[in-house]
């Protein structure tokens, strides 16, 4: 009796889901084909089917991957910190991931000018998004640019905007980290929109949407590790000498370690 009723609410149940989700069950793989209105042909321009896949690697894969290594990445797995410092190899990903990210788009908005035929809100938004989007990514490599000088001990000049936490550094790590991640949020509504404006097949977004989510989940996990450190920390260390770790911390979630507390987040003695 107990299993009978089970199977019957089971029944109930698949009878009150919708038929968008009875079809996807029934057949996922015409589901996953056809395109988010459930029309079974989708056609698409060349140059609109190229723009779309440069920005949506470019802002959907690129330059989320390049903030992601530059957040959470600043001391490398294994490295012995703060015995060793200044391990560039976040700098140098975050750089070519950055600058590879920001090319794509560039590329991707040439295509596309020029092919605004569509006078609709949708397109109008995705427009204006999809602007503000490329502004911001051609500030961010301006804003790298301009960031101003290093210093440090291992430099023979010793002063720098960076060393000593200048006015011009904190103005420029206030303004790239926020714009940054802004950005990369706008950017997956600006994808988003894209898909329903060009009726893109489902398996794209549902590609997408996974993409996101696991995004979403590492961050979520290298942020609980305690792995946002601050950038002044790893390149110099801890030690209150130097001029900027006198100075507050900047930046949601960013994280200072004494070397005691490092060694014991890494299980060291």
């Amino acid at each position: 009796m107990t299993h009978r009723y089970a199977c019957f609410i089971a029944l109930m149940g698949l009878s009150a889901m919708p038929a968008a989700a009875h079809a996807a069950l029934a057949q996922p793989s015409d589901w996953l084909l056809a395109s988010l209105s459930g029309a079974i042909e989708h056609h698409i321009a060349g140059h609109t089917a190229w723009h779309a896949r440069l920005m949506v690697l470019g802002w959907g894969i690129l330059l989320p991957l390049g903030a992601l290594a530059a957040r959470f990445f600043k001391i490398m797995p294994g490295q012995d910190w703060p015995q060793q410092l200044d391990n560039k190899a976040w700098w140098h990903t975050h750089r070519v991931l950055q600058y590879a990210g920001v090319l794509a788009m560039t590329v991707g908005l040439g295509l596309a000018w020029g092919l605004g035929g569509r006078r609709d809100t949708a397109a109008q938004v995705h427009a204006w998004l999809g602007w503000s989007l490329c502004i911001a990514g051609w500030a961010q490599v301006a804003g790298g640019l301009l960031r101003g000088s290093k210093g440090g001990p291992a430099d023979a000049r010793l002063r720098g905007d960076h060393y000593d936490m200048t006015r011009w550094r904190i103005g420029f790590e206030r303004l790239h980290k926020s714009l940054g991640w802004l950005a990369i949020a706008l950017a997956v509504m600006t994808i988003a929109l894209g898909l329903v404006i060009v009726d893109a097949p489902r398996w794209m977004a549902a590609v997408l949407a996974l993409w996101w989510c696991a995004f979403a989940a590492a961050f979520i996990r290298l942020q609980r590790q305690g792995r946002c450190i601050d950038t002044y920390q790893a390149i110099w260390g801890p030690s209150a000498v130097h001029p900027g770790n006198r100075r507050p911390l900047m930046g949601l979630g960013v994280r200072r370690y004494t070397v005691a507390a490092w060694r014991a987040r890494c299980g060291r003695p």
